[in-house]
């Protein structure tokens, strides 16, 4: 079975960094001068764009990993094991530390040549702006260790597209692990030199096989995360193993759906606007909660989507945000607005739709996995506009 969502995100995802990056001669160079005006009088390029700044109180730090499951071999490339890199962000301490960087200049030209983008500067993608220090010592925690938040990107968008909602959570005082799952995206650097692109993206793959692979990646995060080393010399935060959540963006939405289905030590999930590619049917009570985009997230848009919910016997949430499309829910959707070229199938209010992104998570796990009362997800949709309840009928 070839899945309905797997091809169409390569597509969509190929026409969004296209728009995106059809203003790179205004963001890496200076305009042209007016007719008759000096050529000394010609203003410096505009300054990269940023992310959005956390909301939280804490600074947020900064550990890239290499983790191998020598107990798998990889389904894209089975002479190697399965190699995932990780970017973990977590509250930190107030450091020196060097700015941490959004993606390299060698992934910045890969993307860019894996989309045909010519005539560009091949690091613009480099030059956008972050707010984590890079490997800053982590805060001191107290109690039983920092609730964890592992995230998976959509089929062939690198873990970065999540790093607003990251360094969001971290500064809230969560650790979050994004997990480039290997050879799915269009350019991943490893520790030994190679940068490795999309093999997943040839063909139409199943979307099961993609799903349930991802979950496994999940799990095997969580479990080294939680018994990795570095937590006792201080090098990286100690975790709480009884509030793990897992959450993802497109394919990454169904992978989530998959850990928690297939792994208890996940204690709550979302999935923000993927189609569900499910290889079993067994319910799951954990806490769900499911953020759609205007057209993909409205009952009846996504029959998948209705046999999730009614599979779910736990805590559950479906919401969707008006005027919000495929990319709102990742930083490509906002880089667009930025630059001023809003890119096709993000909404226009791309600020606004990130802005409800991160609110919701975080209100959802405050809620679930901290107890938080007076941070409920109702009470942050009840109070913006653009957000709607979604409460389906559950079949007899």
């Amino acid at each position: 079975m070839k899945p309905t969502g797997t091809g169409r995100a390569v597509r969509r995802y190929a026409v969004l960094v296209a728009a995106l990056l059809s203003v790179v001669p205004a963001c890496g160079q200076p305009p042209a001068p007016a007719p008759g005006a000096a050529a000394t009088s010609r203003p410096d390029p505009p300054a990269p764009p940023a992310l959005p700044g956390p909301t939280g109180a804490r600074p947020v730090g900064l550990r890239v990993l290499e983790l191998r499951d020598t107990s798998r071999r990889d389904p894209w490339d089975p002479s190697r094991s399965r190699e995932l890199m990780v970017s973990l962000w977590y509250p930190a301490r107030h450091s020196t530390e060097r700015a941490a960087r959004y993606v390299t200049p060698r992934e910045s030209e890969l993307i860019l040549r894996a989309q045909r983008i010519k005539g560009v500067p091949a690091d613009l993608l480099s030059r956008v702006r972050v707010h984590a220090s890079r490997d800053a010592p982590p805060a001191a925690v107290s109690g039983p260790g920092l609730p964890l938040v592992v995230l998976s990107p959509g089929f062939s968008l690198p873990r970065t597209s999540l790093t607003a909602l990251a360094e969001d959570l971290a500064s809230r005082g969560y650790a979050v692990a994004a997990v480039d799952h290997a050879y799915e995206a269009a350019a991943v650097s490893r520790p030994d030199g190679r940068v490795t692109g999309c093999r997943a993206c040839h063909g139409s793959p199943d979307g099961r096989r993609v799903a349930a692979t991802r979950a496994v990646d999940l799990s095997y995060v969580r479990r080294q995360l939680l018994g990795r080393p570095g937590t006792a010399d201080g090098r990286l935060p100690r975790l709480d193993p009884a509030r793990v959540a897992a959450v993802g963006h497109s394919m990454g939405g169904a992978a989530a759906f998959e850990a928690l289905r297939t792994d208890p030590g996940f204690a709550a999930g979302a999935d923000l606007d993927g189609t569900f590619h499910s290889a079993g049917t067994s319910r799951v009570d954990r806490p769900f909660l499911l953020l759609g985009a205007d057209a993909h997230g409205r009952p009846g848009a996504d029959p998948t989507w209705e046999r999730v919910w009614q599979r779910l016997s736990g805590w559950r949430r479906w919401y969707s945000v008006t005027g919000a499309q495929h990319a709102s829910f990742t930083d490509y959707g906002l880089l667009g607005e930025r630059l001023g070229h809003p890119a096709p199938g993000t909404a226009r209010e791309a600020e606004d739709a990130l802005r409800i992104t991160r609110r919701l998570i975080a209100a959802f796990l405050d809620d679930r996995l901290r107890g938080v009362v007076a941070r409920d997800p109702d009470d942050v949709a009840r109070h913006d506009e653009r957000i709607r309840r979604h409460q389906p009928r559950q079949r007899p």
